[in-house]
């Protein structure tokens, strides 16, 4: 049962993707008002509770070693058993402390967009703290952030997660490839598949903050979030970048005075787990075998919005400690401003405008990861609606022809043209 695919998502293999044919008015009209109101009161509470558990959480680990010497209170006395024991309970702080901190980069994440406080300076106050606090840069990554919900799953424009294409890995046009040429770029052993896999989610969050792997390609080689003239940046958000950066070495020198075994044991550990759960469910929002990719002549912010996955990833555990950012997350992006705890309903009511452009996945969370992983490698280079082929070159879902045809006769719209409509399309919802 870990390792199937949910039925939405047989259901989409089976179904010829057309767009969505609602507007943005249908969409807001159908979500009542009083969800999108912010409750600062709530807003704290959350925040309070985060952070009380992240204490206490640290207070456990502290008694840790304390309990197997004496003996977890003169129940477990044999050596075996007792580092057995004491292995276990390092484990679980870890696991849990690491959902909490997960937790904490989704409040800095939803108080960058507004949607905690009604003062914006509060709200950037907050997450700077927040995310500092997990070395991240908070108002860099914001930055780029905004940028990705302005052009979600355009490959010209989009910040994150844009696919490599046909000629980026130097294989021949699709009619000319054999089954040979494929295997010599992608063939490798389920050992290096799951190499590569450990390395995306222990370090791909870092990997993409200072190259910009997988970001735009429309920026530069070296292009990081670190470098205030970076060209991710405009110019009045460059000082804000530098802020970030100060903040970043000014942490790392509290992490050093507070001395090895703290940084090693009770923040590392947690800290390189928290970038798994960043990674896993960014890249599960935007990266799977069912979900297009749109060229500028067939992208609008609609299109783009609903692109992406609500799963229900952790189950429970994924909705309490990460802020119903992934079994929400069509409503985030329809709605940026819209307070976390009333995504559930948002999306009750959106999916019933959206019908069968609404995207839900019950695949077991772990193997939806390397389904993507494995199947998400690349897009052909024309096209206006793509969907991610797998290493034999074969897409998992196709166009509808009635789709096709329209695009055919439509073109496409000069690039001018198509930068006016993002951007008005967007303006009512960010």
């Amino acid at each position: 049962m870990y390792f199937r695919n949910g039925p939405e998502y047989e259901e989409r293999l089976r179904r010829p993707f057309a767009p969505p044919t609602a507007t943005l008015k249908e969409v807001h009209d159908a979500v009542p008002k009083h969800l999108l109101k912010r409750n600062q009161s709530r807003a704290v509470l959350y925040i309070a509770r985060d952070i009380i558990f992240t204490l206490f959480l640290y207070k456990c680990a502290a008694s840790i070693a304390p309990w197997a010497a004496n003996n977890f209170g003169g129940h477990v006395s044999g050596r075996l058993p007792k580092k057995a024991l004491k292995a276990t309970l390092w484990l679980a702080y870890w696991w849990v402390q690491s959902m909490v901190n997960a937790g904490i980069f989704c409040l800095g994440h939803d108080a960058g967009h507004g949607s905690l406080f009604e003062n914006t300076a509060i709200n950037n106050t907050v997450g700077f703290l927040l995310h500092t606090w997990l070395l991240i840069p908070y108002y860099s990554w914001r930055a780029t952030h905004h940028a990705h919900h302005k052009a979600t799953s355009s490959i010209e424009r989009d910040e994150n997660y844009v696919p490599y294409t046909r000629s980026q890995y130097k294989l021949p046009d699709a009619q000319n490839a054999k089954k040979a040429d494929y295997e010599e770029i992608f063939e490798e052993t389920p050992v290096y598949t799951l190499y590569r896999l450990f390395i995306m989610q222990a370090f791909g969050w870092w990997i993409y903050l200072a190259n910009n792997t997988m970001g735009s390609p429309m920026y530069p080689p070296g292009t990081n979030h670190f470098n205030p003239m970076s060209p991710l940046f405009k110019q009045e958000q460059r000082f804000n970048v530098f802020i970030s950066d100060v903040a970043l070495v000014l942490m790392s020198c509290w992490f050093y005075c507070m001395g090895r075994e703290f940084f090693l044991w009770y923040y590392m550990v947690p800290w390189i787990l928290v970038n798994h759960w960043i990674v896993m469910f960014t890249f599960l929002h935007h990266s799977d075998p069912t979900i297009p990719h749109y060229r500028k002549g067939e992208w609008s912010f609609l299109r783009g919005a609903a692109a992406t996955v609500d799963r229900p990833l952790l189950g429970w555990m994924g909705r309490f400690f990460f802020h119903n950012i992934s079994h929400d997350h069509v409503a985030h992006h329809f709605f940026l401003r819209a307070p976390f705890w009333n995504g559930p309903e948002i999306t009750k009511a959106i999916r019933l405008v959206l019908g069968d452009s609404y995207n839900y996945d019950s695949t077991p969370t772990f193997y939806a990861l390397y389904r993507s992983f494995t199947e998400c490698i690349f897009v052909e280079e024309e096209g206006g609606i793509v969907f991610y082929k797998n290493k034999d070159g074969i897409a998992q879902r196709k166009v509808a022809d009635f789709v096709l045809k329209e695009m055919g006769e439509k073109g496409y719209c000069p690039e001018d043209q198509w930068d006016q409509d993002r951007l008005g399309e967007g303006k009512d919802t960010l």
